[in-house]
C-alpha cells in the first residue's frame, strides 16, 4: 500500500460561488472558453454533463505539460454546492498516483464566498511528487473564472 493523503486549499473570490458550482458541475465544457491556456477541452464520453456517473475527459496543461484525464463525476450536491470528480484513466498524474479524487465546494463566508479545492490521493510509491502542481492549476483556474465573471 502506498501513501495516502488529502490536500486542501481555500481561495476567496469576489464573484458568485453559485456560478462556480454551476460551471464546474454542469458546464465544465465551457472551461476551455474561460481559461484556454490551462483547460483546452472537456469532452463528454458517457452520460450527460451535470449527471453523476457521467464520464468526461479534460485536456489541460499542468506544470508546463500537456495532460489528459478521463474522470467520472462522482457527486454533484446542490445543497452543499459541491462537485466531486474521480480520475479513472489518462494523465501523467496516474503515473505517480494510484487514485486521485478532486472536489470543488463553495464555502459561504458572509459577504464573500470561497472555493475549497480538495485533492484526495493514494501514491504508488512512498517517495515522489505530491499533487502541488495540480493545486496551483486549481488556483489559477479559479482566478480565471473569477475574472471572467467579474467582467
Amino acid at each position: 500500500m502506498g501513501v495516502t493523503g488529502k490536500l486542501e486549499i481555500e481561495v476567496d473570490i469576489k464573484s458568485s460561488g453559485d456560478s462556480f458550482h454551476e460551471l464546474i458541475g454542469t458546464n465544465p465544457h465551457h472551461l476551455s472558453n474561460i481559461t484556454p491556456d490551462k483547460i483546452h477541452a472537456c469532452d463528454l464520453h458517457e452520460g450527460d454533463f451535470g449527471q453523476p456517473g457521467s464520464i468526461v475527459q479534460f485536456d489541460y496543461t499542468c506544470d508546463g505539460k500537456k495532460c489528459v484525464a478521463k474522470e467520472i463525476i462522482e457527486e454533484i450536491n446542490e445543497e452543499k454546492k459541491l462537485v466531486r470528480y474521480k480520475m479513472i484513466e489518462g494523465s501523467t498524474l496516474l503515473e505517480d498516483f494510484k487514485s486521485m479524487i478532486v472536489t470543488m465546494q463553495v464555502i459561504p463566508k458572509g459577504e464573500i464566498d470561497a472555493i475549497m479545492w480538495t485533492f484526495e490521493f493514494e501514491k504508488l510509491a512512498d517517495i515522489g511528487p505530491y499533487p502541488i502542481a495540480l493545486m496551483d492549476l486549481a488556483i489559477c483556474v479559479t482566478r480565471d473564472i473569477e475574472a471572467h465573471h467579474l467582467t
